[in-house]
């Protein structure tokens, strides 16, 4: 049986893949007792300790994927990262990609959603908003002030956007990272065999698709 994985899946697991996240909430999944207490005593939310109970339903999985995918040399058949890559600077997105070719079959398909920069763009063309467009790309964050933001800053990390692509850009990056035939999808269209419930439109508009092999 192929083995399909999800990257970066947030709350929306794929059924029938293996789902990664690298979030704390999914850590601690594993000790719920835990994280009840933390949510009784007002250390967690209530929506954050709902996600916790759903990771740990679901059978999400924790993987720092720019260290290490717990998963065997090449072992996988597809891999689908969505509206992850943008969270990477430059440097991590190359040992994100070289994880991928570790653990990727020869032949394997890696996808990738990202939100499109040539989307944005357009947006600003047709509606002239320069705050708008800003907002929209997530590139520019605001420092946390109080001392609970500082210490969510630290446990969590940027969350904001931390590079821009369109589907040229991307195509490229995975080619220069050694993958072959990157070519850009129309949302609802993919190479992969049996995608099941995948989302083949996740975040659509404004994500553009982007799917290569490893040679």
């Amino acid at each position: 049986m192929a083995l399909k994985i999800n990257i970066g899946c947030g709350d929306k697991p794929t059924k029938g893949w293996r789902n990664y996240d690298n979030s704390w909430s999914v850590r601690l999944s594993k000790y719920i007792l835990i994280a009840h207490i933390c949510w009784k005593s007002g250390v967690l939310s209530e929506a954050q300790y709902k996600f916790i109970s759903f990771a740990k339903n679901a059978n999400i999985l924790f993987a720092n994927a720019i260290k290490y995918i717990p998963e065997g040399d090449s072992s996988v058949d597809v891999i689908y990262s969505s509206h992850m890559l943008e969270h990477l600077d430059r440097g991590k997105a190359l040992f994100f990609l070289k994880e991928v070719s570790r653990i990727l079959k020869c032949g394997g398909i890696i996808r990738l959603g990202v939100p499109d920069l040539k989307y944005q763009v357009e947006k600003y063309i047709e509606n002239e908003d320069a705050n708008k467009f800003i907002e929209n790309t997530l590139l520019v964050s605001t420092k946390p002030t109080t001392l609970g933001a500082m210490i969510k800053y630290l446990i969590v990390g940027e969350r904001n956007h931390q590079w821009m692509y369109d589907g040229k850009s991307l195509c490229k990056l995975l080619y220069e990272s050694g993958f072959k035939e990157p070519s850009i999808f129309e949302p609802g269209a993919t190479r992969i065999s049996e995608p099941g419930l995948l989302d083949l439109n996740e975040r659509s508009p404004g994500t553009v698709f982007v799917e290569a092999f490893k040679p």
